[in-house]
């Protein structure tokens, strides 16, 4: 288990690095004269070298990720650096603050809305794929799986744009007004107001991912039901939902913590298209807006997150299933 465990967290040390050093070139590639993007609209040719020379930005590449990843930015006379510790990750070119509160302050946005997609697509998945797989090539079997291609085919930004439509504005025609049309309000704040702005963001997400998390719970259920085990419980007379979601689920869990981390990650590295529907400042806005304005330490710091992110779910998703796997 130790071996392992140091094999991954090297797998996870490289490819954040490989990241970095990925996503630093291309914004150097992408952002040809970020010095002119950030001067003012007439600003003169020395305003613009002057920019670039404060910024750095007329370094070869190397040396501008030496003061990126190394030296970074001097705060009350110390040197700060993606490798410092608390690590930094520069400051943003358009807001002149660190990039990392402008990161602290989006995250709850993005976490309010990945963790509650994610309890509510795991729970719905679970239910319809245990009990699809109870008679597969039944009616509900059959359903559920037209719901779920149905869901699947149908992209995300179409699917958040149809519940706006038919949940905000078609109700608040008829005098209905149960969900706004977009924004964040903190849990501290409100819960009732909390969980009421991120209902229709959440559905948008449960619909994308519960196609494909609820085929793989059913086939992962229907790879184990025909074990001893299983039948021995059946035998001893064991109620079905015991048997389906005790023995059955428990031994088919590998599979599906796996696409489950995959996906939480993913969407909790920056769900842009759905806080773009529905006005959610997340991290995902974040990084859009920036990648717009030719913010580039913001565009790495956001792409950083979402890396750091996938990694470590994933890292902690190897372990818990090699754990299983080992007894």
């Amino acid at each position: 288990m130790t071996r392992f465990a140091l094999l991954r967290t090297l797998r996870m040390v490289l490819t954040v690095g490989v990241v970095v050093l990925i996503t630093f070139g291309l914004t150097r590639i992408a952002y040809q004269n970020p010095a002119r993007m950030l001067a003012p609209e007439n600003a003169s040719d020395e305003t613009v070298s002057a920019i670039a020379a404060s910024l750095h930005l007329d370094d070869p590449w190397w040396v501008q990720l030496w003061h990126f990843a190394i030296r970074g930015p001097e705060i009350k006379g110390t040197p700060t650096g993606l490798l410092h510790w608390p690590p930094s990750l520069g400051y943003s070119y358009r807001s002149q603050r660190p990039v990392t509160d402008l990161i602290i302050e989006k995250i709850p946005v993005t976490v309010s809305l990945a963790v509650g997609a994610l309890i509510l697509w795991a729970a719905l998945s679970i239910v319809l794929g245990v009990y699809a797989a109870r008679k597969p090539g039944g009616v509900f079997d059959t359903v559920t799986s037209l719901f779920s291609y149905g869901a699947l085919a149908v992209p995300t930004f179409v699917t958040g744009v149809i519940l706006l439509y038919v949940f905000y504005f078609q109700l608040s025609l008829a005098g209905v007004k149960v969900f706004p049309a977009g924004g964040y309000v903190a849990l501290t704040e409100s819960p009732v107001l909390w969980a009421q702005h991120l209902l229709l963001p959440w559905l948008t997400l449960v619909l994308a991912e519960v196609g494909v998390f609820q085929r793989v719970v059913r086939a992962s259920v229907l790879e184990v039901s025909g074990r001893d085990y299983v039948r021995t419980a059946r035998a001893k007379g064991v109620a079905p939902g015991r048997v389906y979601f005790d023995h059955a689920l428990s031994a088919a869990l590998n599979p599906i913590l796996t696409l489950g981390g995959i996906e939480f990650a993913t969407i909790l590295g920056g769900a842009i298209i759905t806080e773009q529907i529905f006005g959610l400042d997340g991290v995902g806005r974040l990084a859009v807006s920036a990648a717009k304005s030719g913010d580039a330490p913001v565009v790495i710091g956001c792409t950083l997150l979402g890396a750091v992110i996938f990694v470590v779910t994933t890292f902690a998703v190897d372990l818990v299933t090699h754990a299983r796997s080992a007894k």
